[in-house]
């Protein structure tokens, strides 16, 4: 059995191609609508964030043999307890980890952390779009929110859970675009304009993660881009290409093909 943890649009097509590929796989993602998306497809899921040890017990109680670590590429804590519950119960590592994106351009300035991405936009002042999500909001409404020369835009998904967090921090309800991607450069061209962005923060996701889209379309706009760096981890047994997963997989294979 495989340990497969997903969650974004290309670790879904990675593992419908391991599925495809014969070898049995359980798939873990953090929300609800993720395991829908999966279960579709006839995957099987456990829905939740696990830590080491819930791993390492999940390893045991699924003769789990393998762990492909498809996880987004910000999603630090995830792949570090991956990797230390497989190293602890002695099976297999493997990470796909998209390719990433070198930009370099006079309106786009780079960033460590999320504490430095919003100091770097509150420097530049304006109304500040954030393109990051939920879940490190409170570092941005605690750092921007309130800042006279600012003013604060959150686009996120359209979840209950994303709008219940805005409302304990906070964050008024005319400043929430709650949306689904993914966006063409055209859409986010237009988003730009209607809401008079002059600074977009994002993370460095990859392609896959329609950063591309986003950045191109602020860029040609003037507007100034603030990019989050992703997390420097020293992975294991790291791939950016499913066919390579998939020869590592038939190479290391302790198991029954489904």
């Amino acid at each position: 059995m495989i340990l497969f943890l997903a969650g974004t649009s290309d670790a879904r097509e990675l593992a419908l191609t391991i599925k495809e590929a014969g070898y049995p796989l359980l798939a873990t993602v953090v929300t609800e609508n993720a395991a829908l998306e999966l279960r579709k497809n006839g995957l099987n899921v456990h829905t939740g964030r696990l830590n080491q040890d819930e791993i390492g017990n999940f390893i045991e109680q699924h003769g789990v043999t393998m762990v492909v670590d498809a996880s987004h590429p910000f999603a630090e804590e995830a792949s570090k307890n991956a990797m230390a519950g497989a190293k602890e119960k002695g099976v297999l590592y493997l990470r796909y980890e998209r390719d990433r994106q070198d930009y370099e351009h006079k309106h786009l300035l780079a960033a460590d952390t999320y504490e430095e991405a919003a100091e770097k936009a509150g420097e530049l002042g304006g109304v500040i779009m954030l393109t990051t999500g939920s879940k490190t909001l409170q570092i941005f409404t605690e750092k921007l929110l309130n800042r006279s020369n600012v003013s604060l835009i959150a686009r996120m998904l359209p979840r209950k859970d994303n709008m219940e967090k805005c409302e304990q921090l906070g964050f008024p309800q005319k400043s929430i675009v709650a949306i689904q991607g993914p966006f063409t450069k055209d859409f986010n061209k237009a988003l730009f304009q209607q809401l008079k962005v002059d600074v977009m923060i994002t993370k460095e996701s990859g392609k896959q993660g329609a950063v591309d889209e986003k950045v191109e379309a602020a860029l040609e706009m003037g507007i100034q881009v603030v990019m989050i760096k992703r997390p420097k981890i020293a992975y294991e047994n790291q791939y950016s290409d499913f066919a390579d997963i998939l020869q590592h997989i038939s190479r290391e294979w302790k198991g029954v093909l489904a």
